[in-house]
């Protein structure tokens, strides 16, 4: 599948192009469908300048952002999946949504820690079963989303139906409305 200049494969052909937990959690029947993967120069795993260099649209581009949230003596990650085109209303609807007294962006070296992921390269596949997947509704408006594969190496061209599907997925509007 041809997306800008990458030709993006079925990523059960290329379970070494993802990091470790992407490539566990996806391998099995019927895990795989509606995912694709393709190798990116990964001095160009951020969003502006890979969008730029392969001609991929911003629009269908997301960034995968970890949130850790607290109340009391709990502490709790989640992941929030936003447009490369919008800022995610942390302290406003993701706060409200999890019922956290205190949010912010996980600290990276946590974040990179527990994802078993690179930076630049976090993606919504494998992370740990217990966290929440925000996605943002203005994603779905497409049939593709492009995504991190866990390393900074790849990107993944997800399905927003299969984006859907993944364990602990909310849809809302994440996005921040700019004044």
């Amino acid at each position: 599948m041809k997306i800008g200049t990458l030709d993006f494969q079925p990523i059960h052909e290329h379970y070494d192009l993802v990091a470790a937990p992407v490539a566990e959690r996806l391998r099995g029947p019927d895990r795989t469908a509606g995912i694709f993967v393709a190798p990116i120069d990964p001095s160009l795993s951020d969003t502006a300048a890979f969008c730029k260099h392969y001609g991929v649209g911003l629009d269908i581009s997301a960034n995968c952002l970890i949130i850790q949230a607290k109340r009391a003596d709990r502490t709790w990650y989640v992941a929030c999946l936003v447009p490369a085109t919008g800022r995610a209303d942390v302290n406003g609807v993701i706060k409200k949504t999890l019922d956290a007294r205190k949010i912010s962006f996980a600290p990276m070296d946590i974040a990179l820690t527990l994802s078993g992921m690179e930076f630049g390269g976090v993606t919504p596949i494998g992370l740990p079963a217990d966290w929440r997947i925000l996605v943002d509704e203005l994603l779905l408006k497409h049939d593709i989303v492009i995504v991190g594969g866990g390393l900074r190496g790849a990107k993944i061209a997800i399905k927003t139906k299969t984006l859907q599907s993944l364990p602990g997925v909310t849809v809302l509007s994440l996005v921040k409305d700019e004044p």
